[in-house]
């Protein structure tokens, strides 16, 4: 059931201010500025429980005060208003100042790998995939049975991984628990980490859109660097001061990479399968 129809009208609705005037930044999500002078970011959820996920993940996150995430204004069953954050350029202060919030970000904790933040709902989202929030003790089994193989599913039953294709991503699924590194608690993540979610100021960065949930640490990490992300030399330097990596970490990028990986062969199709293959091929070796 459709509770409103306009940005403006869930503005109103979720804050109780009029609007005086706004924006669209890009399908679904709307920057609105209130007859207080106050801005703020109106984002309509896809899926039933696409706003909850998000409300509850971005409250889990801003926590342990570690990394600034959009302060959370209210959201319903469609809609979810947010503090608008960003606007500026990266510095090397931010980037640094970043490292060090993930780190602290992600010593925060979680129950497992695969808790959902409180009140979160099981049935999450990664971006426009569903993502199940099914908790579990042994990460690279969690992490083969929640992460990657239902994505892997969902592309062959679609036609786009085939049996070739296929048997490479399980056959680096059946090696995550002689390649995944020590044993680590699980971390609290923002899940979704890639670039576009990361918002520069010369201050602070903050972090948006997440996909929350208890997982490996270096998964966020790994998302950071698959689509690039500026000044990344010094936000993995701080990290590294703060919370040093186990011994080889970079040679377990490709299998952190797969989850996001998969996820977008699932969304936009061929051009991410082969890059998936890839990154499954590097941990199979």
């Amino acid at each position: 059931m459709t509770l409103v129809s306009t940005p403006a009208e869930a503005a109103t609705r979720i804050t109780g201010r009029a609007v005086a005037e706004q924006r669209s930044l890009s399908s679904g999500v709307t920057e609105v500025v209130l007859d207080s002078g106050d801005t703020v970011v109106v984002k309509r959820g896809h899926a039933r429980t696409a706003t909850a996920a998000e409300a509850a993940g971005l409250r889990w996150l801003d926590t342990p005060g570690a990394v600034r995430v959009p302060e959370v204004r209210g959201h319903d069953g469609e809609w979810l208003v947010t503090e608008l954050v960003g606007g500026g350029r990266p510095t090397h202060h931010a980037a640094e100042r970043l490292g060090r919030g993930l780190a602290a970000l992600h010593a925060a904790g979680a129950p497992a790998f695969g808790a959902a933040p409180p009140d979160g709902p099981v049935d999450a989202w990664i971006g426009l995939a569903p993502m199940a929030n099914t908790p579990g003790e042994d990460w690279p089994r969690w992490y083969a049975e929640h992460r990657i193989l239902p994505y892997v599913r969902r592309a062959v039953d679609e036609g786009t991984l085939n049996a070739d294709e296929t048997a490479v991503i399980e056959q680096a699924c059946a090696r995550l628990p002689e390649v995944a590194g020590p044993a680590e608690p699980p971390a609290r993540l923002h899940g979704d980490l890639w670039n576009g979610n990361v918002l520069w100021g010369a201050v602070e960065a903050s972090i948006i859109d997440p996909a929350a949930h208890g997982g490996h640490r270096e998964t966020d990490l790994a998302m950071l660097q698959l689509f690039g992300c500026p000044l990344l030399d010094r936000v993995l330097a701080a990290y590294q001061e703060v919370a040093p990596l186990a011994d080889g970490w970079t040679g377990r990028i490709g299998a952190h990479q797969l989850f996001p990986l998969l996820v977008h062969t699932v969304l936009f199709g061929r051009s991410y399968a082969g890059q998936a293959v890839a990154a499954a091929r590097a941990v199979g070796r």
